[in-house]
């Protein structure tokens, strides 16, 4: 309201009222110009933001362009150059993806051949898509004049076909109208592959370790010979794609009260360089006795321990792992260290069977019996398994400890024996710690078992051609590993997965991951 122009005429209390009212309108005004500052400050800052990413994936783009077209190391062998140049394919692709979705006005830059047509041998499979109503709205009946036809490429295993899309055209004669069934979404814009195509290379490729160079040599007897580079476009424009669902699965894993963790060593190239560099891949999961079945792998190019922190930032639960120096940190910062009786058993286990140590045997029966009690307890629900563990095997874990003192003290300090005593002597309050809770494992065995198929996918593919590409295979691995974890294909998972992706809602993202999923058709 307007204030009167005398105010003098005004009582006291018709002052103060007044007063009251237009500084209320000054605060009100005051908190919509502060608030409309950190909007616009928000806004700054996520273009500042975008702007930087950008200018981060464009430098990443320039020097793979280098390393594609440039001069090559002569220390690098033909199989080597072949990996690499499969990880910048695809590095290419993920990055021009990122860029879309920083930028989406822009425009790809990667070269687009023009396509050649899908050979006419090949059997044909007609696909048609249809208006669901061919009346108009002015009340007439459509017509059919023409059709487009779109082909994609798909694959089972040794045989390719090819699915023709048919999309009718329907006019109205009366009020001249034309119209069509939408395009069907696909993971690839305009893409000739399949999603069960990229399912088929994503499994090849990171459940069975075939690298592409191979794959293309097995498409070829299959009567089509698709490039490597073709191929490693794929797998980058995929592994983005995917990468929302490991994001999610690792949000996942971390709600959970207890977590393995591990690392192993793998070899990256170092371009420019002739050589490879260790890089190590870490592995995170929860227990064998979670209902929750999923692993996620994280490819850093180091076993430096901010990987770690990073990775569980925010999470204080229990943490089974080895005595890894990396793990310390976290310890100091709300998580519970949780020991492997497993690495404790091992100590002792190789100096008898190395050395043939007969006080190294004597610990080994203490560790036979608390397995076989483990082995009593799996089967039982968590408060079932701790009395199991209180009543048989703490008196167990208490003779161990006992004798552990003692022979501390008989043996000279810097000895083999000496220093399997002190591993498990300084680490007992973690080692014991499952005892007290029926969701602790005894040991760290079922992450080493996540573990295992990156090991036998080293003696295939033998390094990662770039950081990025190692981020990627984990990534997309981690959703593999767990779609078998939970009884599941991979190839239908990952073909399933990859025909919704397009047109899912990014907040019901956790619907498609494998803990969770149910095939959208009976087929799938």
């Amino acid at each position: 309201m307007n204030p009167p122009t005398d105010l003098d005429a005004l009582s006291p209390e018709q002052l103060r009222a007044l007063a009251a009212q237009l500084i209320a309108e000054v605060n009100a005004k005051d908190a919509e110009v502060a608030a409309k500052r950190r909007e616009v400050g928000d806004l700054q800052r996520e273009l500042h933001y975008r702007q930087s990413r950008i200018d981060q994936l464009t430098h990443e783009v320039s020097v793979l362009r280098r390393q594609q077209f440039g001069r090559r190391s002569e220390q690098f062998n033909n199989e080597q150059m072949s990996l690499l140049d499969e990880a910048i394919d695809a590095d290419l692709a993920a990055i021009e993806i990122e860029l879309e979705q920083l930028e989406p006005t822009r425009k790809r830059q990667l070269e687009q051949p023009k396509r050649a047509p899908l050979p006419q041998q090949l059997p044909r499979i007609d696909i048609h898509h249809e208006p669901d109503s061919t009346l108009c709205q002015c009340g007439c009946e459509r017509v059919r004049i023409g059709e487009d036809i779109s082909e994609k490429l798909d694959y089972a295993p040794g045989v390719f076909s090819v699915q023709r899309h048919i999309r009718g055209k329907w006019v109205c004669r009366n009020c001249e109208t034309l119209i069509q069934a939408p395009v069907p979404a696909h993971v690839i814009d305009k893409g000739i592959p399949t999603t069960g195509l990229l399912a088929s290379v994503l499994v090849s490729k990171f459940a069975d370790h075939l690298p592409l160079y191979r794959q293309e040599q097995i498409y070829a007897r299959a009567g089509l010979a698709i490039p490597r580079s073709t191929l490693g476009a794929w797998v980058g424009t995929c592994g983005a794609q995917l990468q929302p669902l490991v994001d999610a699965l690792h949000q996942e894993i971390l709600q959970q009260g207890v977590l393995h963790a591990d690392e192993t060593p793998v070899q990256m190239l170092s371009p420019g360089k002739g050589k490879t560099h260790r890089a190590y891949l870490w592995a995170y999961t929860p227990t064998q006795f979670s209902n929750l079945r999923a692993v996620v792998y994280d490819f850093a190019n180091s076993r430096a321990g901010e990987h770690a922190r990073t990775f569980l930032d925010g999470w204080h639960g229990k943490l089974v792992c080895d005595d890894y120096g990396g793990y310390k940190a976290s310890f100091l910062q709300g998580i519970t260290e949780i020991g492997c009786a497993a690495h404790a058993r091992r100590k002792f286990f190789e100096l008898h069977a190395n050395h043939s140590s007969q006080l190294a045997e004597q610990a080994l029966p203490f560790f036979t019996e608390l397995y076989n009690i483990e082995r009593d307890a799996a089967a039982l629900d968590i408060e079932a398994r701790h009395r199991l563990r209180q009543s048989r095997a703490k008196p167990v874990c208490d003779a161990l400890y006992e004798w552990m003192v003692a022979q501390r003290k008989l043996v000279s300090a810097g000895s083999a024996i000496a220093k399997a005593l002190d591993y498990s002597l300084k680490r007992w309050e973690a080692l014991t710690r499952y005892l007290d809770d029926g969701h602790v494992p005894i040991d760290n065995n079922w992450v080493e078992n996540q573990i295992r198929p990156w090991a036998i996918g080293r003696s295939n593919w033998l390094f990662a051609g770039s950081l990025r590409a190692g981020q990627r295979a984990a990534a997309i691995m981690s959703l593999i590993r767990s779609a078998q974890l939970n009884g599941l294909d991979p190839h239908a998972y990952l073909r399933d997965i990859l025909a919704r992706l397009p047109t899912h809602r990014a907040s019901d993202i956790a619907a498609l991951l494998p803990h969770n999923w149910q095939p959208l058709t009976a087929a799938a």
